[in-house]
């Protein structure tokens, strides 16, 4: 197992929230969380997973045991795991069995980010896929009662993915050299 820097590792994944999904405006909800200091980031510096499991299990239940007024979401994030995206996106059947088992569905979900994100249908190299792409793998556990709240506050919900694909579409390759530089240049 790689020795990580846990202080690195919080660093980066806040620079990445900062600059790309606020800064670009990549998830409309996510700045007031984050402002408020209401992002809960949690690192898993092990490779096994069972034990990822059940950090998984013990964040959803810290979660649904806290007010949203003091914890609106958590990011659980494995510098160490999952480094294959097919790994981690085969890995995803395991955090919906375990909404699933625990009665949580309707109460919490979980959205997926990668540094080798790549949506279905697209090429490795497609700006699209930077969207979804972050310093590490990440499961961000999120309430699906804010989801909802901040989805009907929003003018457009159905436009953000395809504002965002246009967003990543019009930065320089300079541009997403300084964003991503955690990412393989195969961008």
């Amino acid at each position: 197992m790689q020795e990580i820097n846990r202080d690195a590792v919080l660093d980066l994944t806040s620079k990445w929230l900062s600059q790309v999904v606020i800064g670009l405006g990549l998830c409309p909800f996510a700045a007031k969380p984050w402002l408020e200091e209401k992002v809960r980031l949690v690192v898993f510096d092990g490779e096994d997973l069972p034990r990822l499991t059940e950090l998984l299990q013990e964040e959803l239940v810290h979660l649904n045991n806290t007010p949203s007024a003091e914890l609106e979401t958590t990011l659980v994030i494995t510098p160490n795991c999952l480094e294959d995206f097919f790994d981690y996106n085969q890995y995803l059947d395991v955090t919906d069995r375990l909404i699933e088992i625990n009665d949580w569905e309707g109460i919490f979900q979980i959205a997926s980010f990668h540094p080798n994100y790549q949506f279905g249908g697209t090429e490795a190299e497609d700006r699209e896929n930077l969207t979804n792409r972050s310093p590490y793998p990440i499961f961000h556990l999120l309430r699906e009662s804010s989801i909802a709240w901040a989805v009907e506050a929003h003018p457009d919900p159905d436009s953000i993915p395809d504002t965002n694909i246009r967003r990543m579409d019009a930065l320089s390759d300079e541009e997403v050299a300084g964003l991503f530089p955690y990412l393989k240049p195969q961008i």
